[in-house]
């Protein structure tokens, strides 16, 4: 094994630093966290494997939650600069904050705002695959915003998008990375693009606060369910579910089992 990879790494069917191709390819990675324990470092970390510079993947990231400048920050501690990488033409960066402030009133059509969207993702799509080898992500942060910024009251047209993007995932070989809030609807009926999301999701990451409590040097727990994972080149897969614990620092994160941190 690789001493340089994670435990979430090896969650996620990687088993070399360099996986060509990469286990996520053509895969939807759900990434469920709660108001107690942010799961955006896992997000964090697919951004930064997606654009290492030992690979030629490209990225579309969109941000409904978080201005540029706030994810350039983070992704510079842990070595990654997303400034360089949006001028080579691997990361295609749309701020959906902008959106929402400078076309609401564009959004009364909900129907055309959400398959505008999709239009630009799937243009970009075929551009970058004009110029890159390469995987291109998709990562929507968040998908609970998404639905407050393109459809209101309706979750129906959420659950569009979501087939759309799944859609062009499956025919272009992307990978899809959804961040979504689970305790949002704690309180309500779960919305069908909510369950949709982890009926189509090929992985889910939970990212939950420890069951013990609080404690000063680990931050949470992560379970990660890898519904295809291959079994050795034979032709099969499994599921695999996987529980380790997390501390996060300034330029990274440590994981470990729990009662095996040094």
């Amino acid at each position: 094994m690789d001493r340089s990879l994670s435990l979430l790494d090896l969650a996620l069917g990687f088993d070399e630093q360099l996986a060509i191709p990469s286990p996520l390819n053509g895969k939807v990675i759900l990434i469920e966290d709660c108001v107690e324990t942010s799961g955006s470092f896992v997000l964090h970390q697919l951004m930064k494997r997606v654009l290492s510079s030992n690979s030629s993947d490209a990225l579309i990231f969109l941000a409904f939650a978080r201005p540029f400048s706030h994810y350039d920050r983070i992704l510079r501690k842990l070595g990654c600069n997303l400034a360089t990488h949006k001028s080579n033409n691997r990361l295609v960066f749309f701020d959906m904050l902008m959106v929402k402030c400078s076309d609401g009133d564009q959004m009364e059509d909900n129907v055309s705002a959400v398959a505008k969207l999709f239009r630009e993702i799937q243009e970009t799509v075929r551009k970058l695959q004009s110029v890159t080898s390469g995987n291109i992500t998709v990562m929507v942060d968040d998908m609970s915003l998404l639905e407050i910024a393109t459809t209101g009251s309706n979750s129906d047209h959420v659950l569009d998008f979501l087939h759309y993007c799944h859609t062009l995932s499956s025919e272009s070989n992307c990978s899809l990375v959804i961040l979504n809030h689970e305790d949002i609807y704690a309180s309500m009926e779960r919305p069908a693009f909510l369950l949709q999301m982890v009926c189509l999701a090929d992985v889910v990451i939970k990212a939950e606060p420890l069951a013990s409590g609080l404690a000063n040097d680990v931050h949470g727990q992560l379970t990660v369910l890898n519904k295809g994972i291959s079994n050795s080149g034979r032709g099969s897969s499994r599921n695999k579910l996987q529980n380790f614990q997390f501390r996060i620092k300034e330029n990274g994160i440590d994981y470990f089992y729990p009662g095996c941190r040094s």
